[in-house]
């Protein structure tokens, strides 16, 4: 719970980042090809992230980067549980009944599925919920956006309408040219409205608009995110097994724990992370009652075609910057209960 505290501002960057809400303002195009167009991209990436938490402290108030923290304080206990409980004992379950009681990649593999799969749709609706949160300042904004475009069409003349007299048309030149020039060029913009919608609110909002399957937007790609679970178990019960293979099993050490842990849950993120797109995407509360992002292979296929291949990756330093130290502390206090629960 303290490092779902200590990371809160950063998973509300990543969340707005992956949205479509989020537009880069740089106009920054990076046209570098092979390893120096990676390493550049990575590198705004870290721009990205930092930019946007002075962003939203200095526009929202610093409440703003914890918004959704309720929904993670109350999901991810039962997340951890659900996760590592089915692990362990579905790996001893597996290897019992169908592997002559040896493990193996495969009983890895097929352990970190079913957990995966049970932990996603538990605890769906609360994501769904923390993703509204995080996102609702930007939803205010857009739909504010949306209603000055709408007022400002409504505002112009038909083309067939007669011209303006010259003289009407002096009238906005010499307003302007009295204007005095830093209240011309420096206008400061004004802050978008501060939600003040709490987890219950929203919750009850998305059932009165979208019934009870709004609670479950997103599922699709969790299950598909169910492979990054998998690849970091079995990458995590690899690495270990490779550092402890010379190790004296009497002294103990958490560096093997540590490192295993911390490589497996990059490698797995930086090869599966889309699919945290991709749910985001789906999760967002629609536009004006009409929902852009449907399903699992139409959102890829969207982003794909409007934002390219790298949108798949937005807010990615964050998410890593977050979930690395989280694994790394959450792996080694349960292989401390697993050395605790042999020695009882």
């Amino acid at each position: 719970m303290c490092g779902a505290i200590i990371t809160s501002p950063l998973d509300v960057v990543k969340t707005r980042l992956q949205s479509d809400l989020y537009r880069d303002r740089r106009g920054i195009q990076i046209t570098q090809r092979g390893a120096s167009g990676v390493v550049l991209r990575g590198l705004l990436h870290f721009v990205d992230t930092s930019r946007l938490l002075v962003d939203i402290a200095a526009r929202e108030g610093s409440g703003a980067l914890f918004k959704g923290l309720g929904p993670t304080l109350v999901g991810v206990i039962p997340a951890r549980a659900i996760n590592f409980y089915t692990y362990g004992n579905g790996k001893r379950i597996i290897a019992e009944h169908w592997h002559g009681g040896a493990e193996s990649p495969l009983v890895h593999l097929s352990a970190a599925a079913l957990a995966g799969v049970l932990t996603a749709t538990a605890t769906n609706p609360i994501w769904v919920v923390k993703t509204r949160l995080q996102l609702e300042s930007q939803q205010m904004e857009a739909r504010t956006r949306a209603a000055r475009a709408a007022a400002v069409g409504t505002m112009r003349a038909p083309a067939s309408a007669v011209r303006p007299s010259a003289a009407a048309q002096e009238l906005p030149r010499r307003a302007l040219s009295t204007t005095p020039w830093r209240h011309r060029f420096f206008q400061a913009s004004r802050p978008p409205p501060a939600p003040t919608t709490n987890a219950l609110r929203m919750t009850l909002t998305i059932l009165q608009t979208e019934g009870l399957r709004g609670l479950y937007k997103g599922l699709s790609a969790s299950y598909l995110g169910v492979s990054e679970s998998t690849i970091q178990w079995v990458l995590y019960e690899q690495l270990k097994r490779v550092q402890l293979r010379d190790r004296d099993p009497s002294v103990p050490s958490v560096l093997p724990t540590v490192s295993a842990a911390g490589t497996a849950k990059m490698v797995a993120t930086i090869i599966t992370y889309p699919h945290e797109v991709i749910r985001t995407r789906l999760r967002q509360e629609p536009a004006h009652g009409v929902r852009k992002y449907r399903s699992l292979v139409q959102t890829f296929r969207i982003v794909l075609r409007e934002e390219g291949a790298a949108a798949f990756y937005g807010g990615l330093s964050a998410h890593l910057m977050r979930v690395i130290p989280n694994a790394v502390v959450t792996f080694s206090i349960y292989e401390l209960v697993l050395r605790l629960g042999a020695t009882a």
